[in-house]
């Protein structure tokens, strides 16, 4: 399902240095688990057609794949500071909330570890209808009335993580670069572990200037024969290079056959012996 492909992620690199941290330390940290915290919970079916295959399908490719960027994004908050990431696409259709639906589970670890994903695409909004969830207010109810973003977060079971929705899709232009402020991040920072920006894909949105400069690093999801070169290197620009943490391709196929050669089973389920 995914594939990294930057200098970023590469674990023992001169720019990140990511193995200075110590074995011992490392450890620590994953034997810490968060406490529950006081959200209301909403329960998802988590139907086949979200491709949540961290949960649905956790021995396959696509899901160790997800498996090995939440070591790597660990390995990197342990070295530096690194809490709130920005999710985004060249183009719509690139599936970047899909992708931020799988870290968001992975990191969370069946709960374990405070995860928010914020939705901040505010246009086409489709978080809520993966999951099979009824919507409630969410982003734009809270920066329309200036209320306290907390109110508005729900922990989604049986995934483990906390979202906030984007809620009423708006048709109004540049309403995150007028309305969103580093405050707003900052009250959510002081709480959980990682926040997760599920953005606006970087082309033709303005907004993804304003979410940039309030996140810490981007992952920029991609789909493998499909987004144009150019788009590619149009959204590199606008982010800028040191940003990008590292690129996300989804829709690599064939990587399904060798594990199911592996596992010795085809699908979720073993293969009868």
């Amino acid at each position: 399902m995914a594939l990294l492909a930057n200098r970023s992620f590469n674990a023992g690199t001169e720019k990140d240095n990511i193995l200075s941290t110590s074995s011992d330390e490392f450890l620590k940290g994953l034997e810490r688990s968060d406490t529950d915290l006081p959200f209301p919970a909403v329960n998802s079916p988590v139907p086949p057609e979200s491709r949540l295959v961290v949960h649905t399908e956790p021995r396959s490719a696509g899901a160790d794949r997800f498996r090995l960027v939440q070591v790597r994004l660990r390995h990197l908050q342990a070295h530096k500071k690194l809490k709130c990431l920005l999710i985004t696409s060249p183009m719509p259709g690139d599936g970047k909330s899909t992708i931020s639906l799988n870290l968001a589970t992975a990191l969370s670890e069946k709960g374990k570890r405070s995860v928010l994903l914020l939705e901040a695409d505010v246009y086409r909004p489709s978080i809520l209808k993966k999951l099979y969830l009824n919507p409630w207010p969410g982003l734009t109810e809270c920066l329309d009335n200036n209320s306290d973003p907390m109110l508005a977060v729900r922990r989604v079971d049986p995934l483990g993580f906390y979202l906030l929705p984007a809620g009423t899709p708006t048709q109004a232009g540049n309403f995150l670069q007028s309305e969103l402020s580093p405050q707003f991040i900052t009250s959510l920072a002081s709480t959980f572990r990682w926040i997760l920006i599920d953005a606006p894909p970087t082309t033709p949105m303005a907004e993804i200037l304003v979410l940039r400069a309030l996140s810490d690093a981007t992952l920029l999801v991609v789909r493998a024969g499909e987004t144009p070169r150019e788009a590619i290197e149009e959204a590199t620009k606008v982010l800028g290079v040191d940003h990008i943490l590292g690129i996300i391709m989804n829709g690599v196929e064939g990587l399904d056959k060798v594990y199911s050669k592996y596992y010795g089973y085809t699908g979720p389920n073993p293969r009868k012996k």
